[in-house]
């Protein structure tokens, strides 16, 4: 250490190895500034600007060995063999040129560290060459082999530490990069320098090495080496202000040309630069934006131009609540701006702790939002008043549907002649029609308003199907045709979903089959079908040996109000509502409806859906069928319609049995009539003057609660008859929901058995 720090203090001039230190940081610069813009070239212009770098750089390691070598202490006249001097600068740039193409053919530390050892090789390599270039008359130069050694080692050690270790992104640790190569140099060259020994020898010839440079020529040439490295210096600091002065201004324009507006602030909140859509979002503001302003002095700006609707009034606490906002880089806010403007705006901090801020004009958004707010409120208004006129359709359309049902069915127990029979079933047969197509009408419009829901609960499928085809049995053996009924084991059980629609789908599909069928056969069949994603399916299937259709009535059968052609429709009539509402149905359960045919070779319907098992009720609660007179005799019934048509029907009905009959007008008349006399059931219209039936209803239950008496069935003999009328019934505490018009058969049996089961029900 000692003999490095004599050579270094001693035999050296500081100028000359101060200026030699400084000419290579400059020089190792420029080097690795190259060899950095080169890895973001293309494959051609990489090499180009490379080997520009490695030549750079060997020549300043040249240049720095032999400035170093000025200011040597010699002992005497120094000169410079020519062509020695010449293979040390080709060695240096070789070495470097090397460790470059290492570098550059793979980013990441390793090759880095490698490239420097490479490129630091070459530099050793050069500095020894150009040691043995040194032409000393009358000296010769030896060399200590182990600090030779150490200079080599240690010079390798520097340049793997700046490659692997020390290089990396960003200004500091590039400037660190230049200040650690260059000491891998400086290592080298002073420690090998002191490695040197330079002896006295009057034998030694003078000019022994051929054609030679003094020292003010090797300092001429020197000189010339500095100037075209600071020259090349000079080339790549202007091309890069050049790069990102290009840069800038095509940030700049592509700022400009942001659809929304964006101001930049420093870390201190003061504005830096913004683009010309933020003049456009801000006109009020845009004159007098000036660089250096606070974000509080724009905004104050802004109450002062009164363009914050939400701040009038409290101006200085929505200030500080808007700086509070700002500081927290909150959620993205919406900002009302005086003209009925409204601008989103987003505050996103910087990594050197500025503020970016982006304001969208979101007026048109706004407005749009508002016209489509108006529109669905219209549309809910329209809906609304839709469903309010079906259901009022509905009951004026039932309550007189009802008189003519009705009567009909109480006339058929008179004395009739044959003639007037046939007149009686063409009413019964208007009538079921008239119904048919009413109901049909409401459960599209339920199913399009998407207010149809399917209730989910355990019935005895069994049953239903044979319900289902019983309807139509009579139907079709008046026409002559076999009727088949078939219900496999598996499906002949208890399952969960809706009774009333499946009953729905399947009895459109077997009156459709009985009424396009002339002869032959119609079939109902029920069993099991094949697994859907590993979900059980029942499957039915209604066949006929009808008229059929070809494929281009199939694709448009399901859709509403279509039929075969017109002539099916004026033949065998319909609206052709059934088979669209039955499949729009089949969805809602979750399974299809689709169908086979051929003209003149009868068609299939096919519906699937999902096959859910339920277990069968512990007790079901089923009145014996029969008449009253075999249940309990004189059954008390009291009767609320405020119609006189609809209690006069009732009175028909019910005068065929041993009933005793109380008709009232309204619900008030109802509550107080209960009140004075005990009665087996109520049946209870909806829509009364006064009091209605729902509140009557609730009257009731409470009158009995109140008495301690047991729970009188009560029937909704109503023509509401929507769903949420059920509920709604359900809810007042009625039992039984009839709608109208009923069926007179239906009623009777209700009048002879829902007492008798209400009663031993509440016994059990």
């Amino acid at each position: 250490m000692d003999r490095i720090l004599y050579c270094l203090v001693v035999e050296h001039d500081w100028r000359w190895t101060l200026a030699a230190a400084l000419l290579c940081v400059l020089g190792l610069g420029v080097a690795f500034r190259l060899l950095v813009e080169a890895q973001t070239l293309p494959r051609a212009r990489r090499r180009e600007v490379a080997l520009l770098g490695a030549v750079v750089g060997g020549v300043a390691a040249f240049s720095t060995h032999f400035l170093a070598m000025q200011g040597y202490d010699a002992g005497g006249e120094i000169r410079y063999g020519l062509a020695l001097t010449l293979l040390s600068l080709i060695l240096g740039v070789g070495g470097v040129a090397i460790g470059s193409v290492i570098i550059l053919a793979r980013c990441g530390r390793l090759n880095r560290g490698l490239g420097g050892m490479v490129g630091l090789s070459g530099v050793a390599a050069m500095h020894f060459v150009g040691v043995a270039a040194l032409d000393l008359p009358g000296r010769v130069i030896g060399w200590h082999p182990g600090l030779a050694a150490a200079a080599v080692a240690g010079g390798l050690a520097a340049a793997l530490l700046t490659g692997a270790v020390v290089y990396g992104p960003g200004a500091a640790r590039f400037v660190a990069a230049c200040a650690s190569g260059a000491l891998s140099i400086v290592i080298l060259h002073f420690t090998a320098m002191s490695a040197m020994v330079v002896a006295p020898d009057p034998a030694a010839a003078a000019h022994g090495l051929g054609p030679s440079l003094s020292a003010p020529a090797m300092l001429a040439v020197l000189v010339l080496m500095v100037m075209g490295l600071v020259a090349v210096a000079g080339a790549v600091s202007w091309m890069g202000y050049i790069s990102r002065s290009g840069a800038l201004r095509q940030i700049r324009e592509a700022i400009d040309a942001m659809p929304d507006g964006l101001a930049f602030f420093d870390a201190d909140d003061r504005l830096v630069l913004w683009n010309n859509r933020y003049d456009e979002v801000n006109p009020e503001l845009s004159s007098n934006l000036q660089v250096g302003m606070t974000f509080r002095e724009i905004i104050r700006i802004g109450l002062e131009e009164g363009l914050y609707a939400e701040a009038r009034g409290r101006e200085e606490a929505w200030l500080a609540e808007r700086l509070e906002a700002r500081r927290a880089l909150s959620a993205t806010m919406e900002q009302r701006i005086a003209g009925d403007r409204w601008l989103r705006v987003a505050d996103r901090r910087t990594a050197a702790g500025g503020i970016v801020t982006v304001c969208t004009d979101i007026t048109d958004l706004k407005n749009d939002a508002r016209a489509l707010a108006e529109a669905r409120d219209a549309a809910e208004a329209a809906n609304a008043a839709k469903s309010q006129f079906l259901a009022n359709m509905s009951h004026e359309i039932r309550t007189p549907l009802n008189g003519v049902i009705g009567v009909a069915q109480a006339l058929v127990h008179t004395g009739l002649t044959p003639r007037q029979t046939e007149m009686l079933d063409l009413i019964q047969s208007s009538g079921r029609t008239l119904q048919v197509l009413l109901s049909d009408i409401l459960d599209l419009a339920r199913v399009e308003s998407g207010r149809l829901e399917l209730s989910e609960e355990a019935f005895d499928l069994g049953r239903a199907v044979r319900d289902a085809a019983h309807l139509y049995e009579a139907s079709a053996r008046d026409k002559g045709l076999q009727f088949f009924v078939e219900i496999a084991p598996e499906a002949d059980g208890w399952i969960e979903g809706d009774v009333v629609r499946l009953k729905q789908i399947l009895t459109n599909l077997v009156s459709n089959a009985v009424k396009f069928t002339t002869e032959g056969f119609v079939s109902l069949t029920a069993a099991a079908g094949p697994d859907r994603d590993g979900v059980p399916t029942l499957r039915f299937s209604v066949e006929d040996t009808g008229i059929g259709f070809d494929s281009q009535t199939r694709e448009r059968l399901f859709s509403r109000f279509e039929q075969a052609d017109g002539a099916i429709t004026r033949k065998f009539g319909g609206s052709g509502l059934g088979l669209a509402i039955s499949r729009q149905l089949a969805g809602m359960m979750g399974g299809d409806l689709d169908c086979e045919s051929e003209p003149g070779g009868g068609s299939a319907f096919i519906l699937t859906v999902p096959f859910r098992a339920a277990q069968a009720p512990a007790a079901a609660v089923e009145g014996p069928a029969g008449t009253l007179a075999a249940t309990r005799g004189t059954v008390r019934v009291l009767l609320a319609d405020d119609h006189p048509v609809n209690r006069r029907v009732v009175e028909m009905i019910l005068a065929q049995a041993d009933v005793a009959l109380t008709s009232v007008e309204d619900g008030a008349q109802a509550v107080q009539a209960f009140r004075d006399g005990g009665y087996d059931i109520v049946l209870m219209d909806m829509q009364m003057p006064v009091m209605d039936g729902l509140t009557a209803t609730r009257e009731i239950r409470l009158h009995e609660a109140a008495m301690g008496l047991g729970r009188t069935p009560v029937v909704m003999l109503t023509a509401n008859a929507l769903p949420e009328h059920i509920a709604a019934a359900r809810e007042a505490g009625a039992d039984l929901h009839l709608p109208k018009p009923f069926d007179a058969a239906e009623l009777m049996n209700l009048i002879a058995t829902l007492p008798a089961a209400m009663a031993s029900s509440m016994a059990a």
